[in-house]
């Protein structure tokens, strides 16, 4: 069959464009929409956790709603918003860095979006359904057990996570496949950017922890729908188990979201620097090093469960050893700036910040890696504290970073330098006077997971400059919001190196990138290629191709009808009511079967086409 020419393919326009799209630019932009907005309702559920604690024995929420919005906040954030704001970044940038024209599936792409964002959708549909999940976010057995917990909110949980779960997984292996196969020529994996590095070790993360996850959540919803016994003591199930497997998938996790952070964060400090980054090579193997351990250490979560002294002290062990690698990324990025000629935009100010804020999470982290030690800080709100440096401090500000570093190669604006450092100045110091305290909390004895406190037990003020510096933090927010909204409406256009400083191929291209990215696949001939290029006196990339047609993959709203089906299959089975789950399976594997039998051939982009959209061939 014959390729139909783009101009005979009908092109859509305004929302259908976006509902059908399979363009990997668009499908980054759809996961920031909906990170965003997941984004900013766990951080209204953090902000009225935080109100509910400001002062002793207060009575702003109910105990029942502190533990819905406990266990909704730290699901959200995991799981609806930084994994998507990652994904955001990861389908913007890492296809325009290894010089490819898409993701290897581009369907594949789309469908992973739409299953995620229906599963986020699920899960936050329980508050409106008589009662959110409340058995933490971690959800241990047996408080998530039907006997404890009566009512659907663990069951909204358990199936939402694993609607979002699909699409998660989906895309790591996308982009796995992506990174091996579909590099322009000359781009080896030793001269691969090191956001492509991070996110390449990062999808085998999610390739080999997610099955993990899904496993389990199939076992407590077996437990929960069909009376099952993977989880009931009773009937010779076992509680820990399900800890076992949580924490299997759960201390990857840590390093899924936090590589990717890494990577952004060395892209952003060699780029200000106007430097190479200082040692690639062990920065590669420290990632791959980070990767290969994260699956090493997930007991350190269960020290105080009873596994006894030899698991304790092995996983002790192994937990320190990854502060190794972590050590020697920290170092290269002292030594990248160390000497250069370093800019202060607000993408390096969130990247410098990254540093120490990372810091003070990793030496937490080896607090607790301590057996002994843990027994102590077990449950109390030094942990709270840790993790969150580690999250927020690390991961969010990676992402900040990436935002105000990409934003303009996706949307061809420049975000407003003053605001932006506004947004880093109020959200760096809310989040230091929100958890720094927390440690001195934790360690005076305040237990995490608690609605309310008495009165003199000394936690009051820490408690109150803790919430203050909550509500700073959804300033910086806002003051983000803002500057988006400002950079919209009558923002700077970008150029192809908006600053100047462009080391990979990202930079090569138009700004926002062309539907087709790259006009003709660029030659790669060292590590930060661009870079390689301007050092020998070249302005572009040498092609290594001829101009030519460019064969582009077709939309379809296929996708978004699959996870539709997902969704209401889900709310079917919960209730019981198998008619409507069998009829959300029929619309999933309809619309599987129509892909199937589709002879789908995408179309053709002419190189007179390439020149009308103001492209010089």
């Amino acid at each position: 069959m014959a390729h139909a020419h783009a101009h005979t393919v009908k092109r859509r326009t305004g929302l259908m464009d976006w509902l059908t799209t399979v363009d990997h630019k668009k499908i980054g932009i759809l996961y920031l929409l909906a990170g965003g907005l997941f984004f900013l309702v766990g951080g209204l559920e953090a902000i009225m956790i935080r109100i509910q604690l400001w002062k002793p024995l207060n009575d702003f929420v109910s105990a029942d709603t502190y533990n819905e919005l406990l266990t909704m906040h730290g699901t959200t954030m995991i799981f609806l918003a930084a994994m998507p704001m990652l994904f955001a970044l990861m389908n913007a940038v890492i296809p325009l860095q290894i010089g490819a024209r898409d993701v290897a599936f581009p369907f594949l792409n789309s469908l992973g979006f739409w299953t995620f964002f229906f599963g986020g959708v699920l899960l936050n549909v329980s508050w409106f359904t008589g009662g959110a999940p409340d058995a933490g976010w971690t959800s241990y057995v047996p408080l998530a057990s039907p006997a404890y917990n009566t009512d659907y909110g663990v069951d909204y949980y358990v199936i939402g996570l694993q609607i979002a779960g699909i699409g998660t997984l989906i895309g790591g292996i996308n982009f796995l496949v992506t990174i091996i196969n579909m590099r322009a020529p000359g781009m080896t994996f030793m001269r691969m950017p090191m956001f492509t590095w991070a996110i390449f070790v990062t999808s085998a993360l999610i390739l080999f922890a997610f099955p993990a996850l899904t496993v389990g959540l199939v076992a407590l919803m077996f437990d929960r729908l069909f009376e099952a016994n993977f989880f009931n003591v009773a009937n010779g199930g076992n509680t820990v188990l399900w800890e076992h497997i949580f924490w299997i998938f759960g201390h990857p996790e840590v390093y899924i979201l936090i590589l990717p952070a890494f990577g952004v964060i060395s892209e952003v400090i060699s780029t200000f620097s106007r430097k190479r980054l200082f040692g690639y090579s062990s920065m590669v193997f420290a990632t791959v090093l980070i990767g290969f351990l994260g699956f090493m250490v997930w007991a350190h979560h269960m020290f105080t469960a009873g596994l006894g002294p030899v698991a304790n002290a092995l996983f002790s062990i192994a937990t320190m050893l990854i502060a190794v690698p972590t050590g020697i990324k920290i170092f290269n990025w002292l030594f990248t700036m160390w000497g250069g000629s370093i800019k202060f935009t607000s993408a390096n100010l969130f990247a410098v910040g990254f540093v120490p804020t990372f810091v003070m999470g990793g030496v937490t982290g080896v607090m607790l890696a301590a057996a002994p030690a843990d027994f102590q800080y077990h449950d109390s709100y030094f942990v709270v504290a840790h993790f969150h440096y580690v999250i927020v401090g690390g991961l969010i500000l990676g992402i900040f970073s990436g935002l105000h570093y990409w934003w303009p190669k996706m949307f061809g604006k420049m975000l407003n330098e003053f605001l932006g450092k506004l947004t880093f100045w109020t959200f760096f110091i809310g989040f230091h006077m929100t958890f720094l305290i927390q440690h001195f909390l934790g360690l005076m004895g305040m237990p995490r997971r608690i609605y309310t406190y008495l009165d003199g037990l000394g936690f009051n003020e820490m408690n109150l400059i803790s919430t203050i510096g909550a509500f700073l933090m959804g300033l910086g927010t806002i003051f983000f919001i803002i500057n988006i909204i400002v950079t919209a409406v009558s923002g700077q256009k970008a150029s192809n190196d908006p600053w100047e400083d462009g080391r990979t191929l990202e930079w090569t291209i138009p700004s926002p990138a062309p539907e087709y990215n790259f006009k003709q696949t660029p030659l790669v001939r060292g590590y930060d290629a661009f870079w390689k290029e301007k050092m020998d006196g070249n302005k572009e990339m040498t092609p290594a191709e001829p101009i030519g047609p460019i064969h582009m993959p077709s939309p379809s709203i296929l996708p978004l009808f699959m996870a539709i089906g997902l969704f209401i299959a889900g709310l079917g089975f919960m209730y019981h009511k198998y008619y409507i789950g069998g009829a959300g399976l029929a619309i999933l594997f309809l619309c599987m079967l129509i892909r199937s039998l589709k002879d789908d051939h995408g179309f053709h982009i002419e190189p007179e086409e390439l020149q009308d959209k103001g492209v010089k061939a």
